[in-house]
């Protein structure tokens, strides 16, 4: 990092409006709208789409060296995998944790320690929260007592994409970095593959604010990442149209520096098989394409 990086929550700790975006965040666990379902149920007593009930459920975490390289560094992303998600994408390859909740329930004072043991014991470079929207209440709390404690590491959102501005604003000055999937273009295999109908316009205005927030992605002397936007594509079977639209509207609409990671390790996961026109890995000469077509626009991507 930087030798004067600071993370952009350790301000809001100062000034005490962190905690007031905790106060604010807890109001979702009892009429939860963290994302675009907008389910409004109490969490304590039901569950809405993401079956996430009040308290964190955290699958895994430790050092992670299967991430970007900008987030990877020589010491690896810290990683909390969280269960649960807001999305129910057919060919899901963690379906255990987005679909069955797999994982162990904890307060959120050892979600902090977590954190900090990933700082402190892993040495890694970031806290990489791996489906996070249901929990943003749990995280912000968490967060503030961990920062309360000496965290100091940049927070990475790593998110599906299905996000609600109004969360994202809570975000704002809190997260350092984005790193949203943008799955689709078309709202018909959204609603299809993923169970979500609006995909597409939400994932957009996610994205605009996300920029707006941290603009393109950042990197020290040793190519480490500590602000800024990343943005995943998964290139689906016989989705080339598709892959060329997100293309297309991250080149026109967001920052000409944010990071495009375009992926090719696409298999029929989970009920993916159900599907036969998603039933097949892509070939090789798809993802040829679709690279050429990004290279085409100039797009800043990972290599």
């Amino acid at each position: 990092m930087p030798k004067d990086f600071k993370p952009s929550y350790l301000k809001l700790l100062q000034n005490g409006k962190l905690a007031e975006r905790v106060k604010e965040a807890r109001k979702h666990l009892t009429d939860c709208n963290l994302c675009p379902h907008r389910c409004g149920v109490n969490r304590r007593e039901n569950l809405g789409f993401c079956r996430a009930a009040d308290k964190v459920i955290v699958a895994s975490y430790g050092p992670h060296f299967g991430e970007e390289e900008p987030l990877v560094g020589t010491n690896g992303s810290g990683t909390i995998f969280f269960g649960y998600c807001n999305m129910r994408c057919v060919f899901c390859q963690n379906c255990e944790l987005s679909f069955g909740g797999e994982g162990s329930i904890i307060a959120n004072k050892d979600l902090a320690q977590i954190m900090l043991v990933l700082q402190n014991r892993y040495r890694c470079h970031n806290i990489n929260l791996v489906t996070p929207t249901h929990f943003v209440p749990n995280i912000l709390e968490a967060l503030s007592l961990a920062a309360e404690q000496g965290l100091k590491l940049p927070l990475v959102y790593n998110c599906g994409g299905y996000e609600r501005v109004e969360t994202l604003k809570l975000l704002d000055g809190v997260i350092d970095i984005y790193m949203p999937d943008f799955k689709y273009h078309l709202g018909e295999w959204a609603e299809k593959y993923s169970r979500v109908k609006d995909y597409p316009e939400k994932v957009k205005r996610a994205l605009k604010e996300m920029d707006r927030q941290v603009g393109g992605l950042k990197t020290d002397d040793r190519g480490i990442a500590y602000r800024g936007l990343l943005i995943r594509h998964l290139i689906m079977p016989g989705g080339l149209e598709n892959t060329k639209e997100v293309l297309r509207f991250i080149k026109e609409e967001l920052s000409p520096d944010c990071l495009v990671n375009l992926m090719d390790q696409y298999y029929p996961a989970h009920q993916a098989f159900m599907f036969s026109e998603i039933a097949r890995r892509i070939s090789p000469g798809e993802y040829r394409e679709a690279l050429r077509f990004a290279e085409q626009l100039g797009l800043r991507l990972v290599l």
